[in-house]
């Protein structure tokens, strides 16, 4: 037999003999890519071990005619999916990848072998082919995802221009009446709710506009955070939402404390809010719907709560109401969407939200948002 025959053999055995110590040696090193470190091992290694016995099946073969077969069809495909799934970027993937095949070189040195000529060949051939198949898919996957983000963002804006035009349209009602039946000073007040209630649907206007030009939803929601009152922000939605709460005889009360700071993007805030609101004039007609927030000092956050004395949410549904699609059928404009933009953008700033109710004794939204700035924050 010769040598060179000789080496294939015996590397295709190292390979096997030593593939923990090899596994070992290549987390240690892929570890150091920002999102690898928060892995577990069987996480980290996904289809490597497999990839491994391949690779030595392909040099004992000595023949390389159905390395590109086996990929398009083996775990290099799943693979490219689980990376994107641990937040990989394609750099990363590419990365791991050319780890593994210098630790497979490091391991032929430490035994004598040298990887020249058929051993190269297929070592390059079966790693560059699981690096294609793997990225292909993570590419593809990722505008997949990034699709479905994108028609969801439009769907959530297009949801929320529903609010604003309703208190347009009731306030208009409102000035529409016979001179004489309405005050000048009730008169000037639905002019401004009229003017905020534009100036809000230009502002949704001009998002949609922005992410048909670009596709900001590739790297999820984009926060622009800063410290700001809340007082304020929920007084002046209230005063937005005065024409459709009036026609219900709802009264809408601010409980949040005058001082109180939070540490938010306050589009998405005001957001959030309105949905709420919203969502509890409609099952709370001659009746009051609450608006809080209070300060937890020990974990840096700020609880906030949209409570009303409506028909309330039935224990078995009470789980389903963040999630798309579970809109209220005795309700026709019950789209769904409104409690799930709620989660959403209540998530994209850390916090959390839970829903408390009894049927028939109203409902109430909790969620928390940071206080302050946090070191950790990466936005």
């Amino acid at each position: 037999m010769s040598p060179p025959a000789h080496d294939l053999i015996k590397l295709a055995m190292v390979i096997r003999r030593d593939r923990e110590l090899l596994l070992s040696q290549w987390r240690h090193q892929v570890r150091a890519l920002p999102s690898a470190r928060h892995l577990d091992a069987p996480t980290l290694n996904d289809h490597i071990p497999d990839l491994l016995d391949e690779l030595a099946d392909a040099i004992e073969a000595r023949s390389d005619e159905t390395i590109a077969e086996a990929h398009r069809a083996g775990t290099p495909t799943e693979h490219g999916w689980q990376r994107l799934k641990d937040g990989f970027n394609i750099t990363e993937v590419v990365a791991e990848y050319n780890i593994l095949r210098g630790c497979v070189h490091d391991l032929a040195t430490a035994e004598g072998l040298n990887l020249q000529g058929k051993a190269f060949h297929i070592l390059n051939l079966v790693l560059d082919g699981a690096i294609g198949v793997a990225v292909e898919t993570f590419a593809t996957q990722r505008a997949l995802d990034v699709q479905a983000r994108r028609e969801e963002y439009l769907g959530f804006v297009a949801h929320d221009l529903r609010t604003p035009l309703n208190a347009i349209a009731l306030a208009a009602k409102v000035l529409d009446l016979k001179p004489g039946q309405i005050g000048n000073a009730q008169s000037a007040h639905m002019i401004k709710t009229l003017q905020r209630n534009v100036l809000h649907l230009e502002a949704l206007v001009g998002k949609v506009l922005e992410e048909n030009d670009n596709l900001k939803t590739e790297v999820g929601l984009k926060l622009e955070r800063r410290s700001l009152d809340l007082w304020p922000l929920v007084q002046a939605l209230i005063q937005d939402l005065h024409p459709v709460a009036g026609t219900g005889s709802t009264l809408l009360t601010n409980e949040v404390p005058d001082d109180l700071v939070v540490f938010a993007d306050a589009s998405l805030l005001r957001r959030i809010f309105q949905n709420l609101i919203a969502n509890a004039i409609v099952y709370t007609p001659r009746g009051e719907v609450r608006i809080g927030a209070q300060e937890h000092e020990a974990d840096g956050t700020i609880e906030c709560s949209v409570s009303d004395n409506g028909t309330g949410i039935p224990a078995d549904l009470l789980n389903k109401v963040f999630e798309k699609g579970e809109g209220d059928a005795d309700k026709q404009e019950s789209s769904g969407l409104g409690l799930a933009i709620v989660k959403t953008f209540v998530e994209a700033h850390e916090g959390r939200v839970h829903a408390e109710s009894e049927e028939g004794h109203g409902l109430t939204i909790r969620f928390t948002l940071p206080a302050r700035a946090q070191a950790s924050t990466p936005r």
